[in-house]
């Protein structure tokens, strides 16, 4: 495909965004063709209105449809070193999950069996040692093998965890986004992969948007209506930034700075989880503002 592409004038090329669509666009940018990526459920409505059916047809022309429209919300498209970054985190994050699942898995297990023990993960692995011998025949070997495979993830991913810290702190972008409070090496990180230097973007209520923590519009006849977070885009990021905000609204103690003020009087007013949204998306916002302006962009020691 790629001869195809290279032979042609530039042109203005769409793409949904799938597996493999920001490699394919950073080598169509190289023959000077413009790419813009859009999220499949965007382009999905242009396939379904006046057409029956899904088939390759069907699909470019929405995509054709789709890419021209003005208020087309497109994907950034990532560079080379933004997504070795970000399968350092795509990769942690599994084991994470895979982690998760399997002390779930432990848990049912030896419930079985009439063994509760806490939820906690340290108090699990330090009580579980005086059961063990509790257990009958097979089922001591299947939880014998899973605290050993859980061990192994640990040493996994403490092994990323220092990956990715080293990799913030090679880099001078995320030194300025660790500035900010609640964000640390791993979010510092995954905003830089995310964002790169923000220029996608024209605000940051727009990255705050992108990462869902606005909230949902129900609007209509002049009455606005706002809902809950709207929870789109990365996921990840998003949790990233509401464990970062915990951590923040959870340490302010008799702090009598103008952030820690705002935070608590937000905490007050509107309640602890609106206030923890709220410092995220504020998170959000600077973010942005520290990857677009760089050294230009001057934090207040009372405002972060």
């Amino acid at each position: 495909m790629l001869p195809l592409i290279a032979q042609l004038p530039p042109c203005l090329i769409g793409m949904e965004a799938c597996t493999g669509a920001h490699h394919w666009a950073r080598l169509f940018r190289q023959h000077g063709h413009t790419v813009k990526l859009m999220a499949p459920k965007f382009v999905a409505p242009y396939r379904m209105s006046g057409k029956r059916g899904k088939n390759d047809a069907a699909d470019a022309a929405a995509i054709c449809e789709a890419v021209t429209r003005p208020n087309m919300r497109f994907v950034p498209i990532k560079e080379e070193h933004q997504q070795i970054i970000l399968c350092l985190h795509r990769t942690r994050q599994g084991f994470v999950e895979e982690r998760t699942a399997s002390y779930n898995r432990l848990r049912g297990l030896i419930a079985e069996f009439g063994i509760v023990l806490p939820q906690k993960i340290t108090c699990l692995r330090r009580e579980i040692g005086a059961h063990l011998e509790e257990l009958p025949g097979y089922a001591n070997l299947c939880v014998g093998d899973l605290l050993s495979h859980t061990a192994d993830l640990d040493a996994k991913i403490a092994e990323y965890d220092r990956a990715i810290a080293q990799a913030a702190r090679d880099d001078e972008r995320s030194k300025r986004l660790m500035k900010l409070s609640g964000i640390g090496p791993t979010t510092a990180s995954a905003m830089l992969a995310s964002l790169g230097n923000g220029h996608d973007f024209n605000n940051g209520r727009q990255v705050a948007a992108w990462i869902g923590l606005v909230p949902g519009q129900y609007s209509s006849g002049g009455k606005a209506r706002l809902g809950r977070i709207t929870k789109a885009g990365d996921s990840y990021l998003r949790s990233l930034l509401v464990m970062g905000a915990r951590a923040v609204l959870n340490s302010l103690g008799d702090k009598q700075d103008r952030f820690s003020r705002w935070a608590r009087s937000l905490q007050e007013r509107r309640g602890y989880w609106r206030a923890v949204i709220a410092i995220a998306a504020k998170n959000a916002r600077l973010a942005w503002a520290v990857l677009k302006y760089g050294d230009d962009f001057k934090l207040e020691p009372g405002n972060i």
